[in-house]
Parts: C-alpha cells; structure tokens; sequence
C-alpha cells in the first residue's frame, strides 16, 4: 500500500497538536514538542521549526510497503537513498522539492480527515511520473490543465501549476459543514467558502502561518475530469 505523510514545521507545535485534535486526528502516541504523529486517512506529523525549515513549511513524505521496489520504479529520476535516525532506509527525490520515501504504512479510517498536500510546479509532468511511480493514481483533473489529484490507499497528493516549486498544507474532508461545527465548538474561527471546484474549511493557523485548507470531496465535474477516463 502507499500512503500519504505531510510534515508540517511549527513554532507552536502544542497549538498544531490541538488542532490537530480539534480535526478529528487520532495520536497514536503521546506528542512531543519535537515531533508528533496524528493519524486520519494518511498522516500529520509536526515538526519543530528549524533553521532550514521554517515556521509553515511543509515536507511531502510516501510511506511504501516495499522499499526496494521504489527505488526500482523511480530509477531515471533524481533519486538517492540514505539513512536517517529513527527512520531507517529512506529514499530523497529531487524535482524541484525534495520529496522523501520510506517503508511503512498509515491508517485509512474511513471518514476521517484526508491528507491532501498540495505539490506546487512550473510542469506537472515530472511530480505526476514520479507519484505514479510510487503507486499513485490519477483521479481528478482540471480539463485546462494545471491540476490534477493523485490518490494513494491512504490521502492524496494535488499537482498545482506554480511559477515556485514548494509545498502546501492542505486537507480533505467529506462533510465540510460538521467539520466547521466542530471546530467552531473547539474554539477556533471556521470558515465555510465556496470555490469553484468544491466548498472548503478555512483555519487561521496556530501559529500565524498561511490559512489551513480543508477541502471539501470534489462532486462537482464542471471544468474537470475523472483522470482515469
């Protein structure tokens, strides 16, 4: 199976882990300041910022159940494999981002909150190779280009066009006004917008970074396409 990890680097982790809680993610372990795993369909992890990841910046990681046969499948891409602490054998992609892939696995409950990190680029040919190499597939594209939706067995990755290769924390939910709700129960100031493509969540962050995203499960086709067809 492959399944989707973002990481996300906080100045406040305690206040991520709330709303990390608030969402509807599940700690399968006690937080820690420095780093804290919640799980949905596909996995948050927060990291404290450091001085080559700020505040807000996201890292996209790929949880594989065989890492050999990754590392077969990227081969003619910018691919290197190293070890790191706590981790084990992990593989770097270059292109454009650094994207980053490792044996393992994170729960799809169904109905819970979808990991939906946005992969943004000048050219979506190569992240699109290089995710389908890792087992993605193809759902959702926007008939002029410029998007399209990779799913994996737990969460999604969006190709965005973008001037500036880079990151974006983003979520999928499949009942947007619930979720509104209970966030708004929790405390925080919750959003409901209508974009053309679906209805979304908005958040301010927790620690005064970009708004957090949730969107809402895309039903609405006008302008896009099932990729598979």
């Amino acid at each position: 199976m492959t399944a989707i990890q973002q990481i996300l680097y906080a100045a406040d982790t305690a206040a991520w882990h709330r709303l990390a809680e608030a969402l509807g993610l599940a700690a399968p372990y006690p937080p820690e300041p420095a780093w804290a795993e919640f799980h949905g369909r596909g996995s948050l992890a927060v990291h404290a910022a450091m001085p080559d990841h700020p505040a807000g910046s996201v890292d996209l990681h790929v949880l594989v159940g065989d890492l050999d046969e990754a590392e077969r499948a990227l081969a003619g891409f910018d691919v290197s494999r190293g070890v790191m602490e706590g981790v084990g054998d992990m593989l770097t992609v270059t292109s454009g981002i650094r994207l980053t892939v490792a044996a393992g696995s994170a729960p799809a409950r169904d109905g819970a909150l979808a990991m939906q990190p946005i992969w943004f680029a000048p050219d979506l040919d190569e992240p699109r190779r290089i995710l389908e190499a890792l087992g993605l597939r193809p759902a959702i594209a926007a008939d002029g280009g410029g998007w399209i939706e990779l799913a994996s067995d737990a969460g999604s990755v969006g190709l965005h066009h973008g001037e500036a290769p880079s990151v974006g924390l983003s979520f999928e939910t499949p009942d947007v006004d619930a979720l509104a709700d209970r966030l708004r129960e929790a405390g925080y100031e919750a959003a409901v917008v209508d974009e053309a493509f679906t209805r979304t969540v908005r958040v301010p962050s927790p620690d005064g970074g970009p708004e957090v995203w949730i969107n809402g499960e895309q039903d609405d086709l006008y302008g896009y396409h099932r990729a598979e067809e």
